[in-house]
């Protein structure tokens, strides 16, 4: 089913025009063989890059599009739509280049910025750990000042998107005491000796999108390496994913999007007992819940995004669309696999794949009973 857009500009109607053309010819049609084989899909990454895609919500003086999150966030969904790995991947890309873009000195733009919105280098965010994956706060891989300037870092990461194929790594790590307020940012190049990455974790879904630990074992970082001021880096993480989890909510509702083209369609061409499925109420009534779950979810994201764009606080509306679209998506794909029936259990049609990459949105960038908390505290406060 065409979505219809909410769009602020014929700018950005072109650029979504462009999204659909190349997740119609070099997104959708080898997703399904290329998450059968574990490929990750680096090129595709470069191409949208050269196409300017890569770079939507940053300053163009750097090579962004200068584009609301309004308009960011409907392409993340489009390619979401076509393929997860590539939707999520520029999400977190995206996030990956936040810290340089809104906390790095103008050097650090000029420098870094040109080449990570291009599409010449892939990002990867540093933030989870074994031992502390919601519990951020308790990370303990640490960079030490070096005698000779800059950091030496010693530690590891885990759960990271993209790990090993990145070529740059934003990483957060103890520079101080235990807390909050011991944290740094810090850019690092994928080729700095010391870096390396653990065999991808293996997965239910999501298999063309590595997922890997990081190690990092005396690996020296030089001075120009810290993003922000000492001990920001956890104001700066938390900041990253209010935006980035908006991009986890509009991959969701990709998803769950193409879940329910794939449900209806079916369901207009299945026929039993005389009629397509989709006329009988059984059917019709499950095809009218998971409709209603999309549109719902898309207007919460957009809702959000539009609060971030006018400058308002957004960090609560943020969690509630990544709350809400991720468990759209896992009940929607879930309905379309039982629309399917006996074929939606099969991998000749993608219900099964779309259902199993679901799962996965519910746990990123903050499980869902995470963002619960955020919502309840916000709740809990005066006025």
């Amino acid at each position: 089913m065409a979505v219809e857009r909410a769009l602020p500009t014929s700018e950005a109607a072109d650029l979504l025009d462009l999204t659909r053309e190349m997740a119609a010819k070099e997104v959708a049609p080898r997703a399904a063989a290329d998450e059968e084989d574990g490929v990750f899909p680096r090129e595709v990454f470069a191409r949208l890059g050269a196409a300017g895609l890569l770079g939507l919500p940053y300053p163009a003086d750097y090579g962004g599009g200068e584009q609301p999150y309004e308009v960011y966030l409907q392409v993340i969904e489009e390619l979401a739509g076509a393929w997860l790995a590539v939707g999520l991947g520029m999400s977190v890309h995206t996030l990956s280049c936040f810290p340089v873009a809104g906390y790095g000195t103008d050097a650090q733009r000029a420098e870094l910025l040109p080449d990570l919105l291009g599409g010449s280098l892939l990002g990867a965010y540093c933030l989870s750990e074994a031992h502390a994956g919601s519990d951020a706060a308790a990370l303990s891989t640490r960079a030490a000042a070096d005698p000779g300037g800059g950091y030496r870092v010693n530690g590891a990461k885990s759960w990271i998107t993209h790990g090993g194929a990145a070529d740059f790594y934003t990483l957060f790590a103890r520079t101080g005491a235990a807390g909050p307020a011991g944290i740094t940012c810090l850019h690092v190049p994928a080729a700095t000796p010391g870096v390396s990455a653990a065999p991808p974790e293996h997965k239910m879904g999501m298999r063309s999108s590595p997922t890997a630990a990081m190690r990092f074992e005396d690996a020296h970082l030089p001075p120009g390496s810290r993003i922000g001021a000492e001990g920001q880096g956890f104001a700066i993480a938390l900041a990253a994913l209010d935006s980035g989890r908006l991009g986890i909510a509009a991959c969701a509702v990709g998803v769950a999007q193409a879940a329910l083209d794939l449900a209806a369609g079916y369901a207009r061409e299945r026929t039993q007992f005389g009629r397509p499925i989709g006329e009988h109420q059984g059917l019709g009534f499950l095809l009218a819940d998971m409709a209603t779950k999309v549109e719902a979810a898309r207007a919460l994201y957009l809702a959000a995004a539009r609060r971030r764009d006018a400058g308002r606080p957004f960090g609560t509306q943020a969690a509630m669309a990544k709350l809400f679209a991720s468990d759209a998506a896992m009940a929607v794909t879930t309905d379309a696999v039982q629309v399917l029936g006996g074929n939606g259990y099969t991998r000749d049609f993608p219900a099964e794949r779309l259902m199993r990459e679901a799962k996965v949105l519910q746990i990123v960038e903050g499980t869902n009973q995470v963002q619960r908390m955020v919502i309840a505290r916000r709740l809990g406060e005066p006025g």
